[in-house]
């Protein structure tokens, strides 16, 4: 005190400042909170001025600072300040092993944690349970990028289980994406059907063809018949058969034994064959449902027309991104070189016109979802038209060409 005294003493007598100066300076000492959790730590391990006593599920006893655990945790500031347990000096944490409670003490008196596989199945709902929200978000983030074919069905189930509605969202469009490689793998055999129902009604499973999804509801149903046979019209009515080819349909599924012994069956290969007559005589007059819907996030290609200076033809091949490979497309036709090209309902490219031909009055369709995609000739234009503009509206294709006088030409895909 006395050195305190002789210091302001001395401090007033040479006038370091002036009292009528008014200036302040804010000093922080960035290692401070750090420092404190080292020591409020190390005071936990000596068990030195812990209040509380925390015992796991396997009866083992940690030692804790109740104001250290409320300050970190919206459960234990509730627990400690609402409830019975605030005059306890034990406190029974039930469903916990003293392994993960301590790995959560670790972090609450550290703000760092290990996560790892061995404990990751425990962990993510234990930080659930006591709102430790940042672990919980690094278990989701870790599971994450633990997804692969073989187990993002369960690590899905298991998200769905805990409400980690990020964690759902993310397996499942991982699953959708790598739709082919997860119905190799086992824990697909383990679905059950309500779970499998929920797989392929999606519309963003990544099936080059509808054939995988019945394929894959087979392979199901085989894997354990007596007990699975009964959920096969279930299962069916998400197979989308109308968009299988007609071939397929003719030669697998007409045939497959299951499905010869249910009217109701029949009805779904009556659907399909109906699809594909009515898409021979009129596509746009097709009945749209479910099943003849494709899916959006199917094997997706770069249609290219290459066109050639010396004829007046047009080759059509597919751009792969995936391979980053051209695919010559075989089987299908050249088409005419084209003055206009225009899509309808994102499902069908139409070919209008030509350059200087007998060929300049033709409309040709390419159905871009089709098993063997080729051009098909549609009826021709009333006149040769070579300068035009083409465009779409309410499935109308519209052809406007101008010469002398302005002319609108409408072809009209309902009729």
């Amino acid at each position: 005190m006395n050195a305190l005294q002789n210091s302001t003493s001395n401090t007033d007598q040479n006038q370091i400042l002036k009292p009528d100066i008014n200036e302040s300076e804010c000093f922080k000492n960035c290692n401070h909170p750090i420092s404190m959790l080292e020591d409020l730590q190390l005071l936990r391990k000596n068990e030195v001025l812990c209040d509380i006593k925390l015992k796991a599920d396997d009866g083992t006893v940690l030692y804790a600072h109740k104001v250290v655990l409320v300050s970190a945790s919206p459960y234990f500031r509730a627990m400690f300040t609402c409830f019975s347990e605030s005059n306890k000096d034990v406190v029974n944490i039930k469903h916990l092993d003293s392994t993960v409670l301590l790995l959560l003490l670790d972090f609450i008196y550290t703000g760092e944690i290990t996560i790892s596989s061995k404990y990751i199945k425990v962990l993510l709902p234990a930080s659930n349970f006591l709102q430790l929200e940042f672990v919980r978000d690094a278990c989701v983030k870790f599971l994450q990028k633990q997804l692969n074919p073989s187990n993002c069905l369960g690590i899905r189930a298991f998200a769905d289980l805990h409400n980690c509605m990020e964690l759902v969202s993310s397996s499942k469009a991982y699953t959708n994406q790598q739709f082919l490689k997860v119905i190799k793998g086992d824990e697909f055999l383990s679905l059950t059907s309500d779970e499998l129902i929920h797989l392929i009604s999606s519309d963003d499973i990544n099936a080059a063809y509808e054939e995988r999804v019945f394929e894959c509801v087979m392979k199901w149903v085989k894997h354990e018949l007596s007990s699975r046979y009964d959920s096969l019209p279930r299962l069916m009515e998400h197979v989308r058969l109308p968009l299988v080819s007609l071939d397929y349909i003719l030669k697998e599924v007409v045939e497959e034994p299951l499905l010869k012994k249910s009217p109701k069956f029949k009805d779904y290969i009556k659907e399909a064959l109906n699809f594909h007559k009515l898409k021979t005589q009129q596509v746009f007059i097709i009945p749209q449902t479910i099943r003849t819907t494709p899916r959006l996030s199917g094997y997706k290609v770069i249609l290219m027309l290459s066109l050639c200076n010396k004829t007046l033809m047009c080759d059509t091949n597919w751009y792969d991104p995936a391979t980053k490979s051209w695919k010559f497309s075989i089987g299908m036709d050249e088409c005419i070189r084209p003055i206009g090209l225009v899509t309808v309902t994102n499902q069908f490219l139409f070919s209008v016109g030509g350059f200087y031909t007998p060929n300049s009055q033709t409309l040709e369709m390419l159905d871009l979802f089709s098993y063997s995609p080729c051009w098909t000739p549609m009826p021709d234009m009333l006149v040769i038209r070579f300068n035009l503009g083409v465009g779409v509206l309410n499935n109308c294709i519209y052809v406007v060409s101008i010469t002398r006088i302005l002319l609108i030409y409408c072809y009209n895909l309902l009729y």
